[in-house]
């Protein structure tokens, strides 16, 4: 698993990398990289290669929110199954089990706030475990997957006034 956690590393940090570099950074060679991409993938370890986008910067973008759920489990019912039904909406983006005040965290992405909005009264809110919602519309993001979204300034002083 040495040589796969390695990979693993690299490609955390970008995807796009070639198998090239990947083993140029890990002193493995092309092949035993390949074979490690292919085993990471084949066990479930690496389920994807995403972009991390800045919706802030497009045009016509999307509204995230986090959204606090709480549950009431029964003897039928427990966190695996409302986790499997809230997964399956398109609109969910990342699902956790937290613990603290709440039990799930829910990242939801929609093209508006009443988009958000009316998923989650009409889809989330009605479930039978679920007993209360509470929806944080992301105003602005400074870093996602571990990337800072930069304005562009490169100028880092701080003010100074009289």
């Amino acid at each position: 698993m040495d040589a796969e956690r390695e990979v693993l590393d690299v490609l955390a940090r970008n995807a796009r990398e070639d198998i090239d570099d990947i083993a140029a950074q890990t002193g493995l060679d092309a092949a035993a990289v390949a074979d490690a991409i292919d085993a990471l993938e084949a066990d479930g370890v690496v389920h994807g290669y995403q972009a991390v986008v800045d919706w802030g910067r497009v045009d016509e973008g999307k509204i995230r929110a986090v959204v606090e759920i709480n549950v009431e489990l029964d003897r039928e019912t427990g966190y695996e199954q409302v986790a499997d039904r809230i997964a399956k909406f398109p609109a969910v983006d990342a699902l956790h089990l937290v613990s603290g005040d709440y039990d799930f965290a829910v990242e939801v992405l929609g093209e508006n706030m009443q988009d958000v909005s009316e998923f989650i009264s009409e889809q989330v809110a009605p479930m039978p475990a679920v007993t209360q919602t509470v929806t944080h519309y992301i105003m602005e993001t400074y870093k996602d997957g571990g990337i800072r979204f930069e304005d562009g300034d490169d100028d880092d002083r701080l003010s100074v006034s009289p």
